[in-house]
């Protein structure tokens, strides 16, 4: 627990994090974590934080030592895709029961599980993850991953994340962690070039890194391992022999970025594949990077010259969407890079941001969104749903694009809504990515259904009055009772 609280201590006092820089030594330690309201953790702890960053190599097994529940809550919880292997889709768990943890049979059934996923999958790598019982119980999860090893001859890994010692973006540090204490530079590659990469922090949700990958390898760029998308345990393992690094979410994996930088001399920006301009300024950036570390300077001119046609492809496309989108206004309820580079990214067709969630954005990030939308007040730090209602019922937007969690908030506003956080869909990145989200806001927006919604409902409409002259006396006595009582609600006739 003593080697834990090093790690967290470390991981907290993050050199490469502007903010922490500003700080005192004092709070620079404390990093930018704050406690956990009790009860509340659920989707937000340290161990959630962790399976989101490693879940998505594809070919390792993930064991979480644990009661059932632990898996239960976690398993999942990031659309990753992968191209070929599935066994991180699925479940391992101890499924640690209260006798087990009162008789202390929990190291002997994590050893049996390994041996266990060994003998049926044969994978290249197990990954154990301890959760608040193993770890306050005193399971000596590093022993038991090291003694498998040595027996079974295949690296077994401990992610050391229990859920209680912090929030998600910890356990999404102290993942990166385990990959560079057990994982970058154990296996040293044959095949090392000078158009070698890493991508860190993209996770190919909904497959949108494959949007990507066939412009990098157009341009002779080979991704040596993207961390954690759609990755190999021996790509990542390789992982320090790139030349350069591109980070797609720092607030995730700054860490893991940095200390590579300092281990292994790659060097890393941060850059955004949201967006026809963010993407093509990714292009650029990689392949200077690459230049500068010894690629041939010939790559400098076939980097423009694709931009200079995908470009042109992408707008060509999006100029039919514009005419029914411009002035269009949408509220953005997300965080981390998805405030700024979306924002940029829809800006670019006309369409007018209402409000942006900084929430989970680091300084960096904000300061991106102050220069795209040079109005401090379309930033907020956090909207409650009674806020956010209150202004899409408003209209003062005509789309909410956020996660699934708030939804149903638009939905109740009967305003349009899609998801562009990890549940979602459609693959959005790039430039094909662009277009493919232009083209989603358009079919919410313009969806008929809304017409429909936001009329009201026949019991609140005025009866119509037939204006046909009566031809005989019961006619006539039906015609004066419709008037009379024309206008009139059911609050007007009291109690049945």
């Amino acid at each position: 627990m003593s080697s834990l609280r090093a790690k967290i201590q470390d991981v907290l006092n993050e050199p490469a994090c502007e903010q922490n820089r500003g700080k005192d030594a004092k709070a620079r330690k404390k990093g930018c974590s704050k406690p956990l309201t009790p009860g509340a953790a659920a989707g937000g702890c340290a161990f959630d934080g962790a399976k989101i960053v490693l879940q998505p190599i594809t070919d390792v097994a993930h064991l979480i030592h644990a009661p059932l529940a632990c898996e239960g809550n976690s398993w999942d919880n990031r659309g990753a895709a992968s191209s070929g292997p599935t066994l991180f889709r699925t479940s391992f768990t101890t499924d640690l029961t209260e006798l087990d943890v009162v008789m202390g049979q929990g190291e002997r059934k994590l050893f049996k599980a390994i041996r266990e996923i060994k003998e049926a999958y044969g994978p290249p790598a197990i990954f154990v993850y301890p959760t608040c019982v193993t770890a306050l119980i005193g399971d000596d999860i590093n022993a038991i991953c090291k003694r498998a090893a040595e027996k079974f001859g295949l690296p077994v890994l401990p992610v050391n994340a229990p859920g209680f010692v912090g929030s998600k973006n910890l356990g999404n540090k102290l993942a990166g962690e385990a990959l560079l204490d057990h994982v970058i530079g154990t296996v040293e590659p044959d095949d090392a070039g000078p158009y070698d990469i890493n991508v860190l922090g993209e996770f190919n949700l909904s497959g949108e890194f494959w949007l990507v990958k066939p412009l990098l390898d157009r341009l002779g760029i080979r991704v040596r391992a993207c961390i954690p998308g759609d990755a190999r345990y021996f790509d990542i393992a390789c992982a320090h022999r790139a030349r350069a690094a591109m980070m797609v979410c720092s607030t995730a994996l700054i860490n893991l970025a940095r200390k590579m930088e300092q281990r292994w001399d790659i060097p890393f920006f941060e850059g955004s594949f949201y967006g026809i301009t963010d993407t093509s300024e990714a292009l650029r950036q990689i392949s200077q990077l690459l230049v500068k570390k010894g690629a041939d300077p010939e790559i400098l001119g076939r980097t423009e010259a694709l931009i200079a046609e995908e470009e042109s492809i992408a707008w060509k496309k999006l100029a039919a969407y514009r005419p029914r989108l411009e002035g269009k206004r949408v509220l953005l309820n997300t965080g981390g890079v998805k405030s700024w580079s979306v924002v940029h990214a829809l800006m670019e067709i006309g369409i007018e941001i209402v409000g942006t969630s900084v929430k989970k954005s680091t300084v960096e990030d904000k300061e991106r969104i102050k220069q795209i939308l040079k109005d401090d007040n379309h930033i907020f730090e956090q909207m409650a749903p009674r806020e956010l209602y209150a202004m899409l019922s408003e209209h003062k937007a005509d789309i909410m694009l956020s996660g699934g969690r708030t939804q149903f908030v638009a939905l109740k506003a009967k305003t349009p809504w899609l998801d562009i956080n990890q549940e979602r869909q459609h693959p959005y990145a790039g430039y094909d990515g662009m277009v493919e989200l232009v083209r989603q806001i358009d079919l919410a927006i313009h969806n008929p259904i809304w017409r429909q919604v936001r009329q009201p409902a026949p019991w609140d409409r005025q009866p119509a009055v037939r204006q046909e002259l009566p031809s005989t006396k019961t006619e006539t006595a039906t015609l004066h009772v419709v008037q009379e009582f024309a206008g009139t609600t059911t609050d007007d006739f009291g109690e049945c």
